[in-house]
């Protein structure tokens, strides 16, 4: 992994793919590469670190024209197989260097598909488990040598169950070529593959990692993500899993990795150009944060009643009678996404009285879950990619349960998994820590939890005062965003700590879970979000002079809990940072600094309550020094395991 990109059309790609890789990376990375078929063969460039350093390579050149071409394909990458260098990033080629490849995701069996092909005389280069893709596609398009010269006989021997047979004499389309090289893969892949030997064509193939094709007037983009089509096209078709595509200048065609004929339906991406676009903000996780008032405007809307004050969620409609015999819940994700579903169980329980659990997805899909009739599992996902919650959520449907999705990027492989789900409609997210899709995650799973209940328990009274009061918040979250020179000026004077605590007590702790999570991934600082009635029983140990403190406090049924927590922290000398209600009078005679949120009713406190965290991890992240957007080890979306 992380970012794929490839051209073909009428137009020099060099600025085409420099382009899409600068779009692609938010999503994470440590080196970049791209590969430009052409009159002079097939040039490869590779940088170690920033695209600003491969755009400097190619730059460099004294003479443009050995990267000239209509046809290449790019890549960043980030490191799984091999440590990152100029010689592991991609793109990888085979021996002759005659076809180059790009490949994110794992091939499991690497090491004994590399045995083969050492048997039949490739010789690699780099540690990456992707450089056995170019030999074996080269083994294929040459009717099993390996290039244009003969193999010995000996080595056609199988040295595993899955190491490849010796395919005819007959010379194979690069389609084929890919398709039989891929059937003796084990793992996932989003993989595109150009040769020398077949000069007007483009292949791509997928199996648990997103691609998808951008369709322009007679040129083609195809993408791992969006992001590096948007500004070119907004007709694509999304390639599902085990499918592949032939890319010729005349068109293109899609089969299954059995080569069976797939008639696709070309779609409209939603996403608008200006909003990847960084404009007047410092950082996009500054911007995406004060977004959030408009992200949860479009993600609300069409979906409260105000008149009627009922929710409305017509994603669900096909599946409303199943739903109304839903005895259990099983809500799935991964880091942000887990924290959303650990907020979404206290409303299930709370509001609509259905049994609820939360999993981390990487541990689920390796489960054997227990699944009852009237079981329903919710996968929630920002990019609806994310390589385990894809698997639990597989893991559990195959097993009975109704599959419902949350996620944001319309088109992903979870939104196509499921049964049916609800979009976020906020609009791409591109900074690494998710701010903007937690909150639109957060809101609807409320909608859902009060759709679930007036079927249930909730009385159409308090139904009603919720819908009211849910319609509000995002002029909360705008009020809450006011503060953000206050919280900036708290941030100068705690950022150089570091060991923080963030603490949280029913509604609130999956709050002080993420808000630990977000200081954590972007400022690099040790950060822990727990119970604060568990604190007594270890954590409080770690509690000294000025140790900063995080307690989430506004009015509610825990309130009175807190305010004692909060002295024990006063008491062993924790600097107290309290979130609590506006006109609250008993907080800051405590706390050492307060900051306000709106009265709102208690099941609505978290959407509002994280903004001033994400705000306080921002500033801080900033006055250290850190990559805000790009935080080191970090991807965007995690489609391997």
């Amino acid at each position: 992994m992380c970012g794929i990109i490839g051209y073909l059309g009428h137009q020099q790609c060099l600025p085409i793919l420099i382009e899409g890789l600068k779009r692609l990376e938010y999503r994470g990375y440590d080196s970049a590469g791209l590969a430009i078929l052409n009159g002079h063969g097939l040039q490869v460039r590779k940088s170690l670190g920033r695209i600003s350093a491969l755009e400097d390579k190619v730059r460099a050149e004294s003479d443009a024209q050995l990267l000239a071409g209509n046809l290449g394909l790019a890549h960043t990458r980030w490191a799984t197989h091999g440590a990152p260098s100029e010689v592991n990033a991609h793109p990888h080629l085979d021996m002759e260097g005659r076809i180059a490849v790009v490949h994110n995701g794992i091939i499991e069996n690497h090491a004994a598909l590399r045995h083969f092909l050492e048997g039949t005389g490739a010789v690699f280069k780099s540690q990456t488990d992707t450089e056995v893709l170019g030999h074996l596609i080269s083994y294929h398009l040459h009717g099993g040598h390996l290039g244009h010269a003969k193999a010995d006989d000996k080595s056609a021997v199988k040295t595993s169950d899955k190491t490849p047979e010796k395919t005819s004499d007959k010379e194979l389309s690069l389609l084929e070529a890919v398709l039989a090289a891929l059937a003796e893969v084990v793992g996932t892949f989003g993989v595109v593959v150009i040769s020398l030997d077949r000069p007007d064509c483009m292949v791509a193939a997928r199996r648990g990692s997103p691609l998808l094709v951008g369709i322009g007037n007679q040129e083609y983009i195809i993408a791992s993500d969006a992001a590096a089509i948007v500004s070119h096209t907004s007709s694509v078709i999304y390639l599902d899993d085990n499918e592949a595509v032939e890319i010729k200048p005349q068109g293109l065609r899609t089969v299954t990795l059995d080569a069976v004929p797939v008639t696709k339906t070309v779609e409209h991406i939603a996403a608008a150009l200006e909003e990847i676009e960084l404009g007047n903000y410092a950082h996009r996780m500054l911007k995406e944060i004060c977004e959030q008032p408009d992200s949860l405007r479009n993600c609300l809307r069409g979906r409260l009643d105000s008149i009627g004050h009922r929710v409305l969620l017509g994603g669900l409609e096909s599946v409303e009678r199943e739903l109304a015999r839903t005895r259990r819940f099983i809500l799935t994700g991964c880091g942000t996404a887990w924290h959303a579903a650990l907020v979404g169980e206290y409303l299930m329980e709370d509001l609509a009285r259905i049994h609820t659990e939360v999993e981390i997805a990487s541990e689920l899909r390796y489960r054997n879950p227990l699944i009852d009739e009237g079981t329903t599992v919710i996968a929630v996902s920002q990019s609806g990619e994310t390589a385990d919650t894809l698997g639990a959520l597989r893991e559990v449907h195959d097993k009975g349960a109704l599959a419902l999705g949350v996620v944001n990027v319309v088109g992903s492989t979870i939104a196509r998994s499921t049964d049916a789900g609800i979009y976020l409609h906020v609009g791409p997210e591109i900074s690494v820590a998710s701010t903007k899709a937690f909150t639109a995650q957060v809101a609807v799973l409320t909608m859902l939890a009060m759709w679930m209940g007036r079927r249930r328990h909730l009385s159409a009274e308090r139904y009603g005062q919720l819908v009211d009061a849910l319609a509000k918040i995002p002029d909360h979250v705008a009020e809450v965003l006011k503060q953000g020179p206050r919280i900036e000026e708290l941030a100068k004077t705690l950022y150089q700590r570091e060991n923080w605590l963030f603490l949280g007590r029913g509604y609130h702790l999956p709050v002080a879970l993420e808000g630990a999570l977000k200081l954590k991934e972007i400022s690099y600082i040790h950060a822990e979000g727990l119970s604060a009635a568990e604190m007594k029983h270890g954590h409080i140990a770690l509690i000294n002079d000025g140790t900063p403190v995080v307690a989430l406090a506004p009015h509610g049924s825990q309130y009175e809990k807190m305010l004692s927590n909060i002295q024990e922290v006063k008491a062993r000398g924790g600097r107290v940072i309290a979130v609590g209600t506006q006109g609250d009078k008993e907080l800051p005679k405590l706390a050492d600094a307060v900051i306000e949120i709106p009265h709102l009713p208690e099941p609505l406190q978290p959407i509002v309550a994280t903004v001033p965290l994400q705000l306080l991890a921002y500033h801080i992240a900033v006055l250290r020094g850190c990559n805000v957007d790009r935080p080191r080890n970090l991807a965007k979306s995690v489609t391997v395991e």
